[in-house]
């Protein structure tokens, strides 16, 4: 109550000045001692805590004129933002019934009552405004913007293709991975149909915006899996190390699936021994190390594992050793270590896998898109330190 004190006093000081200013005009035709009744009626809202009558009182003094567009605007912009959006909307409808403003002042109006409706969960009012912004050339790369927020959040992807393309052309900004990623979603959409072509096309699409889109070869990887190209697969696979090393732990599982497939596994040792040896801790060495299991045991994979953690600490590589020693063939179980295993996974459990880069929202599984700052291909896997545990 006392924040919104404070902010209706520069509110009422406009409103006081207001009428100051057409007291002196009326001057010659008002009683002296005359003052506006409306203004000290509000004032004796405020000192009675009555907030919401004396916003209404000071709205319904400053008439809208060239003098006033800005403290309306500012005024919306505020109760919004302090999320008092049904005042914000009042306001804003207000200043836009009036046939005095010019077309820019129109213009401004619109864009904040469609921010107040966006804010309000009314897209299709504020699609609608957005639009008339789009169509009078006002406002238009804030128009555009908000557009592509609402089509994002209706999942209508050949409308934010198009919207992308319209910033693009002009604003001068670059949405090529946004579009990589909307190509991406109408390509899953044409999977879920059984529409493999269609999806292939949207897939080959999106990686011509978007060289480096680590989804879009990822997904291509999987329809070529699924139509029985399990080379062309695996080729695909391992080119995303080269498009972005952050989410080789990401096609790891696929990779060794498609070795294995093609009876390769001399090659997928030779690939994972690599990855290890270029990508400390980003679980190349976890799959080798079960490699080596099945290939030559449980002696060997103990040693090659210890070994690899004496020369890059690794709290994973930790957590496996200790599961290969409480689990070994001949029976010898330490207690202890089994303990101190169960304690180290229930920790790192509770610890978001990945976060994202922009925000910092943290998740427990991969999202294409940050649900908190909505931001494309921002959120990674986390590299475990220490001070996580």
């Amino acid at each position: 109550m006392q924040e919104l004190l404070w902010l209706l006093l520069p509110v009422a000081a406009a409103s006081g000045w207001w009428a100051a200013m057409r007291t002196a005009q009326r001057r010659s035709s008002t009683t002296p001692g005359e003052h506006n009744p409306v203004y000290f009626r509000g004032l004796n809202h405020l000192l009675n805590e009555e907030p919401d009558k004396a916003i209404d009182l000071f709205v319904e003094m400053l008439e809208v004129d060239s003098d006033t567009v800005e403290t309306h605007l500012a005024l919306g912009n505020l109760f919004r933002r302090r999320g008092e959006v049904e005042r914000a909307i009042r306001i804003h409808q207000n200043l836009i019934a009036r046939p005095a403003l010019t077309t820019e002042q129109r213009g401004q109006a619109l864009l904040e009552l469609g921010q107040d409706y966006l804010r309000a969960g009314l897209y299709d009012r504020a699609e609608n405004l957005f639009n008339e912004l789009r169509q009078n050339k006002l406002h238009l790369a804030h128009a555009l913007r908000h557009l592509l927020t609402i089509y994002q959040q209706e999942k209508d992807w050949e409308a934010c293709l198009r919207t992308a393309e319209e910033l693009e052309r002009h604003a001068g900004e670059d949405r090529s991975v946004e579009k990589s990623h909307y190509y991406c979603e109408l390509a899953e959409q044409a999977l879920q149909k059984g529409h493999r072509k269609e999806a292939r096309e949207r897939l080959r699409k999106a990686l011509s915006v978007s060289p480096r889109c680590v989804r879009a070869t990822h997904l291509l990887a999987r329809v070529e899996r699924d139509g029985g190209r399990v080379a062309e697969a695996l080729r695909l696979l391992t080119s995303i190390v080269e498009q972005d090393s952050d989410y080789l732990p990401e096609v790891l599982e696929e990779v060794a699936q498609a070795y294995r497939a093609l009876g390769q596994r001399d090659r997928l040792r030779r690939f994972l021994l690599a990855m290890a040896d270029r990508y400390p801790n980003r679980g190349a060495e976890l799959f080798l190390v079960d490699l080596i299991h099945e290939l030559e045991g449980e002696q060997a994979a103990i040693d090659y594992l210890s070994d690899y953690i004496a020369r890059t600490p690794s709290l994973l590589g930790l957590m496996r050793l200790l599961e290969l020693r409480c689990n070994r063939a001949d029976g010898h179980n330490d207690g202890l270590l089994n303990q101190v295993r169960t304690q180290l996974n229930r920790l790192m459990q509770e610890r978001g896998a990945y976060q994202c880069g922009k925000c910092g929202f943290e998740a427990k599984s991969l999202h294409w898109q940050c649900p908190s700052c909505h931001a494309w291909a921002s959120i990674r896997r986390r590299p475990l330190r220490d001070s996580d545990l």
